[in-house]
């Protein structure tokens, strides 16, 4: 654990399933040809490789114009193991493979890529990054766990409200989960307060204690555990005394939050403009989260909010969730369906407009 100051199916950042592009900004998509600089962005997960390739629009947005996501599940096995099995491997390079046949299609001015928990810890994970990067034909930087919670919060700033002096923004992904503490009230971009990354995501969970996730005293077993590693991080920051006080906001970027508000919406079909920047009433997550864990494995496959591919990780995640619940209780969660893609490409852009030194 690690303190620090300073489609249709749900996406979210880093843990589930295949992440939608984010909203577009008004004017339609980018089409080739018309001039605008292109940008990429490719976040190399636990569980998911997900590529973004967009072009500024406005003052502080942009329109996709290509996507891709697939669950590669690198980090299966590295909990037991400590190193990236050769099948993970094989799959992640398929992928990766798949994203630079996109880049060369497309003229892009910069390709900003990154990995996170499963190639921080893993044994061989600098010999699979040379490989990594073979197969996408660019630079992919390891990417510390600070810098991750950082990308989360410039993905979701537009989603921070003026009157609001904090927010508390989890990243529930595939091997880790990212909490970040955040000042919201200040001129221009918010700032981070704290971070911790606790080394428990979906997969981790999956693999430890998966079958356990399935039963209800399993389940709340799990729930406080993980609840435990993020009371020493209130305790540095009096998160639950300020929220006592009024104006912090809990703001949640994963499949696992975007799958609770498809299911509280009762939606037919996953839909990211209906859920990204919803407001979800504590009492709707939590039945939500109730009609989850009575679902059963058919019944999560066959959801559409959820679908075979992801039944496995969505009570862990949950898990995860109702921890994070139990340690900061709030009257609502601004549900975000974005991450390290929409931040990489938000932070490129800002930086590109910036003016130049003897400019």
């Amino acid at each position: 654990m690690q303190t620090r100051n300073a489609s249709s199916s749900p996406g979210g950042t880093r843990g589930e399933g295949p992440a939608l592009p984010p909203i577009p900004a008004p004017g339609g998509p980018v089409r080739p040809g018309n001039g605008a600089p292109l940008f990429a962005a490719l976040d190399l997960g636990t569980n998911n490789c997900r590529l973004l390739v967009a072009s500024p629009s406005g003052p502080a947005g942009f329109r996709v114009l290509d996507s891709f996501s697939r669950i590669i599940r690198l980090g299966e096995g590295l909990s037991s193991t400590g190193a990236l099995s050769d099948a993970a491997m094989d799959r992640a390079e398929a992928a990766l493979e798949a994203c630079g046949q996109k880049l060369a299609r497309r003229p892009v001015q910069a390709v900003h890529a990154v990995a996170t928990e499963a190639c921080r810890r893993a044994t061989n994970g600098p010999g699979f990054m040379r490989r990594a990067e073979r197969a996408l034909g660019a630079p992919i930087r390891v990417i510390p766990a600070r810098e991750e919670a950082e990308l989360a919060m410039e993905s979701c700033s537009p989603l921070f409200r003026p009157e609001d002096r904090r927010a508390v923004l989890f990243d529930i992904g595939g091997g880790s989960t990212e909490i970040a503490w955040i000042r919201t009230d200040e001129p221009g971009q918010p700032r981070l307060i704290g971070t911790i990354s606790v080394p428990l995501g979906v997969v981790t969970l999956v693999e430890r204690d998966g079958a356990a996730c399935f039963g209800g005293a399993g389940f709340e077993r799990v729930v406080d555990e993980v609840a435990a590693k993020f009371e020493a991080f209130d305790s540095v920051h009096c998160i639950r005394q300020e929220m006592r006080a009024g104006g912090v906001r809990l703001m949640g970027t994963s499949g696992t939050v975007t799958t609770l508000a498809g299911i509280a919406l009762d939606l037919p079909r996953y839909s990211r403009a209906a859920v990204d920047g919803h407001e979800l009433a504590m009492g709707c997550a939590d039945r939500a989260l109730e009609e989850l864990r009575t679902m059963g494995r058919e019944g999560l496959a066959a959801h559409p909010c959820i679908g075979p591919d992801r039944v496995d990780f969505v009570l862990p995640g949950c898990a995860i969730y109702a921890a994070i619940r139990q340690v900061w209780p709030a009257a609502g969660i601004t549900v975000c369906d974005r991450g390290l893609r929409e931040g990489l490409l938000l932070r490129a852009m800002r930086e590109r407009r910036k003016p130049r030194r003897g400019a």
